[in-house]
C-alpha cells in the first residue's frame, strides 16, 4: 500500500456565537465534501484548522466552535481533526474578563504537539505562535524591552519545533525519522506574502505586523529539521513559497534540487471570508507521483477560493492541469518492505499462513537474499536487520493463531536464522559483539546512519561472506514448509513484469 495522506486545511472562521457564519460554514462543508470525494480510500485524511476559529473567546464563541468542529466530524470526511490556536483565539491578562482559555475549553496545545500517522508516515506538528508575532506590537509602543522579548519568543519556538518532533529513537515511530513526512501548523506567516498588497492597517501596509519576529532563524531550524510543508493562516490572503537552504551533505550543486533543503509555505484565507476577504481553504494530497511514469512522492495542492461577492468555491488555479499545483517533495520517501510489514500487520492480532506465505515474498525475495547480492555490504545488513525485526513480528502473530504443525515451527526458526544472519553479516563488516548489541537495541534503524557508522571499518575475508550464503539456503529450506521454494541464497529470479 503506498503511503498518503489529505489534509483539508480551514482558517481564521472568526465564529462569534450569534450564528450569523452557520450558512457560511454549511457551505464550506459541502465544498469540503465535493473536494474530498476522490479520497475516501486515503487512510489518513485530517481536518485542520490553522487558528482564529473564534473571533473573541467568549463562551457563545467557544461553544459554537466546538458544536462547528462537531459538526465536521459527522460529515465522516476525516479521519482526524486537529487545531491550533489564532491570535483572535487567545487575549492578554487584561482582556480574559469574562473569556475561556481557548486552549482548554477546545484542547489546543499551549507550545507544541506533535501528532504521528504511521500509515501515512506523517509527523503532523502543530505550534502556537501568539507570542512570537509582530501583532503583538500592534496595540503598543515599540522599545527595546517588549521588541526583545518577542525576538526571544520567536527564537523559542525553534526550539520547541525541536523538542516536538522527538528523536529517531521515539518509541511509536515505525521508521527512521528522516524518512517521515513533516507538516508544520501555524497561525503566523513564517515568511512574508507576496500577496494581499492593498491591505493596511492604521492606514499603512500590514504586511510588517503579520509575520514572525524572527522568520529566517526560525525557517532555518524547521528546514534542518526536515519539516517539508508549513501551513498557516492569519492575513486572510491566499500564498505559496519556498523556502531552502544549501544541504550540507549535499555531494553536487549543478542546478540539481538535492543541493537544496526546502520547506514550501502555503497561507490559507479565512476559510468564512471575514473581513471582506476573499474566502478559501486548501486541500493538499501527499503521495506517488506519476507524471512520466516516475514513482517519486509529492504533493499535490489544489487550492479553492470563493469571492467575496458570493457565488461558490472555484479553483483558484484554474490554469494548470486539473486547477492543481504539484510540487515534489524532495527526498526518497519510499518505504523498505520490512518497514511496510512492521506498519500494516501492528494492528493485526493473528496471521494465517497464506497471509505469512504472502509476507515472505514480499520481505524475503529481494536482491540481498540471493547469491548475485552483496552479502558484505551496509545495504545488506540493514536489509537484514530490519527484516529479522519484521520477521519477530510475524512469528508472534502467526504464534498466537493456536496453529500446531510444521509451519509455525518454520516461522519461529526463520527468525532464529535471520537473528544469525545479521551477526554473520555484522561480522562481515567488522563489527564486534558490543557494537551488535546496541545495533539490535534500536527500534529503527536508518540506512544512512549504518552506512556512516560503519564506514573505514575492516571487513573480514569470502569465508564469512560464504556463511552468510549459507543461512540464506537455510533460511529457503524453512521456506518449503509453507510451501515455498524461493531458492535463497542461489541465483536471483527474475523480476516480475509490472
Amino acid at each position: 500500500m503506498d503511503r498518503s495522506f489529505v489534509i483539508a486545511q480551514i482558517s481564521d472562521l472568526h465564529l462569534d456565537g450569534s450564528g450569523r457564519l452557520l450558512a457560511t460554514i454549511e457551505a464550506l462543508g459541502t465544498a469540503l465534501r465535493g473536494s474530498m470525494a476522490d479520497f475516501a480510500d486515503v487512510p489518513d485524511r485530517i481536518l485542520l484548522i490553522t487558528g482564529d476559529l473564534v473571533d473573541d473567546p467568549t463562551p457563545r464563541a467557544l461553544d459554537e466552535a466546538l458544536s462547528v468542529i462537531a459538526s465536521f466530524r459527522q460529515t465522516g470526511l476525516f479521519t482526524d481533526i486537529q487545531a491550533v490556536a489564532g491570535n483572535h483565539d487567545v487575549k492578554r491578562a487584561s482582556q480574559r474578563a469574562g473569556r475561556h482559555d481557548v486552549y482548554d475549553y477546545l484542547h489546543l496545545p499551549r507550545t507544541s504537539k506533535s501528532v504521528y500517522y504511521r500509515q501515512a508516515g506523517l509527523d503532523l506538528v502543530l505550534l502556537d505562535s501568539n507570542r512570537a508575532s509582530l501583532t503583538t506590537l500592534a496595540s503598543g509602543t515599540i522599545d527595546q524591552g517588549s521588541y526583545g522579548a518577542m525576538v526571544a519568543d520567536s527564537a523559542r519556538l525553534s526550539v520547541e519545533l525541536a523538542g516536538s518532533l522527538g528523536s529517531a529513537g521515539r518509541a511509536d515511530y515505525f521508521e527512521p525519522a528522516e524518512n517521515l513526512v513533516r507538516v508544520l501548523a501555524m497561525h503566523h506567516h513564517p515568511l512574508p506574502q507576496a500577496t494581499g498588497e492593498a491591505k493596511r492597517f492604521l492606514g499603512a501596509p500590514d504586511e510588517p505586523l503579520m509575520y514572525l519576529a524572527a522568520p529566517a532563524t526560525f525557517l532555518e531550524a524547521a528546514t534542518s529539521l526536515n519539516v517539508d510543508l508549513v501551513l498557516h493562516g492569519h492575513r486572510h490572503v491566499e500564498g505559496l513559497t519556498r523556502y531552502s537552504i544549501p544541504d550540507p551533505r549535499a555531494t553536487r550543486s549543478n542546478g540539481s534540487e538535492a543541493f537544496w533543503r526546502t520547506v514550501y509555505v502555503l497561507s490559507c484565507p479565512s476559510s468564512t471570508g471575514q473581513g471582506g476577504d476573499d474566502a478559501g481553504f486548501n486541500i493538499i494530497h501527499f503521495g506517488p507521483m506519476s507524471d512520466a511514469g516516475s514513482s517519486d512522492y509529492g504533493f499535490a495542492i489544489a487550492r479553492h477560493s470563493r469571492p467575496r461577492n458570493g457565488g461558490g468555491f472555484r479553483l483558484l488555479d484554474s490554469n494548470l492541469p486539473d486547477g492543481v499545483i504539484r510540487l515534489p517533495a524532495g527526498r526518497d520517501y519510499s518505504r523498505d518492505p520490512a518497514v511496510q510489514t512492521a506498519i500494516e500487520i501492528a494492528s493485526i492480532a493473528t496471521l494465517r499462513r497464506d497471509q505469512v506465505a504472502a509476507l515472505a515474498r514480499r520481505l524475503l525475495m529481494r536482491r540481498d537474499f540471493y547469491a548475485d547480492g552483496e552479502p558484505g555490504s551496509v545495504n545488506a545488513l540493514h536489509t537484514y536487520l530490519v527484516t529479522s525485526q519484521a520477521w519477530a513480528d510475524v512469528d508472534r502473530k502467526f504464534s498466537r493463531s493456536g496453529t500446531r504443525h510444521g509451519a509455525a515451527d518454520a516461522v519461529a526458526a526463520v527468525a532464529v536464522l535471520l537473528r544469525r544472519l545479521v551477526e554473520q553479516s555484522a561480522g562481515v563488516l567488522g563489527i564486534d559483539q558490543l557494537q551488535l548489541d546496541e545495533l539490535l537495541a534500536r527500534r529503527v534503524v536508518s540506512r544512512e546512519d549504518l552506512r556512516r557508522e560503519c564506514q573505514g571499518m575492516p571487513r573480514t575475508g569470502t569465508e564469512a561472506e560464504a556463511q552468510v550464503l549459507q543461512l540464506l539456503r537455510d533460511i529457503n529450506e524453512q521456506m518449503k514448509e509453507l510451501g515455498l521454494d524461493l531458492g535463497l541464497g542461489g541465483e536471483a529470479p527474475p523480476p516480475t513484469p509490472p
